[in-house]
């Protein structure tokens, strides 16, 4: 693979050198998905403006859980495709919960949270383990891939230690969170609708990493990195 895109690299002329790197790294995201390798996405700095270390569901073992809580720090997140979701039976919480803190939200970066429920997987423990983890995050991608044959509440229960996003039905059309941009990379790259994300934190400062930080962790570890416009540009 690195030799076919250098040659395509190789034939662009100056111009056109940004825009086969991004090229470059959408095709290498795509690949890391679907071989179970993570990716890291940052999303817009007029949005949140994070970057999200994200896996397919079906990749996160144990190990995986351990790099996003050590290596991200943010909160890990299954997203689901809206019809996965819906076939789930999954609503957003703020629909859910008859509370007067679940109304009048100004999140200041979007219209509403995609949050849904927790879940643990019905086969694990306390559910917080790093195994326990990966055990619910690889039975909802299993889950995923064929929803309508799956009865949710047999094998997963609520609360759990799992966080749901039920992504827009549109997707990006609609809106341009994590949740969107990782089912929206899943769904081009032929994986079903279930991507773990994770936003990741700077250990010194407690803030959102920097771009230029994501990058460089990146670069550390051969893994993808995208800007959310790289996603919307390539797939609007």
């Amino acid at each position: 693979m690195t030799g076919r895109h250098a040659g395509a690299r190789s034939n662009a002329g100056p111009g056109d050198a940004g825009r086969a790197a991004d090229l470059d790294a959408f095709d290498r995201a795509l690949d890391a998905l679907r071989t179970g390798d993570p990716i890291l996405v940052h999303d817009a700095a007029d949005r949140e403006g994070e970057t999200d270390l994200i896996y397919h569901a079906d990749a996160v073992t144990p190990d995986a859980v351990a790099r996003l809580r050590n290596d991200a720090g943010g909160l890990v997140c299954v997203a689901l495709g809206h019809d996965v979701a819906e076939a789930f039976d999954l609503p957003f919480y703020t629909e859910e919960v008859d509370h007067p803190a679940a109304g009048d939200h100004d999140l200041g970066y979007d219209e509403r949270s995609s949050f849904s429920l927790t879940v643990n997987h019905r086969d694990t423990y306390t559910g917080i383990t790093d195994a326990d983890r990966s055990t619910t995050i690889q039975a909802l991608g299993a889950a995923a891939a064929a929803p309508g044959h799956v009865d949710f509440a047999e094998q997963f229960r609520v609360p759990g230690h799992v966080h749901l996003l039920k992504a827009a039905p549109d997707l990006l059309a609609q809106r341009e969170g994590h949740t969107e941009l990782g089912i929206a990379l899943a769904d081009v790259a032929d994986l079903p609708s279930a991507v773990v994300v994770c936003e990741m934190l700077d250990d010194e400062t407690g803030e959102a990493l920097t771009p230029a930080d994501a990058r460089a962790y990146a670069d550390r570890h051969g893994f993808a990195y995208l800007e959310g416009s790289d996603i919307t540009s390539r797939l609007g």
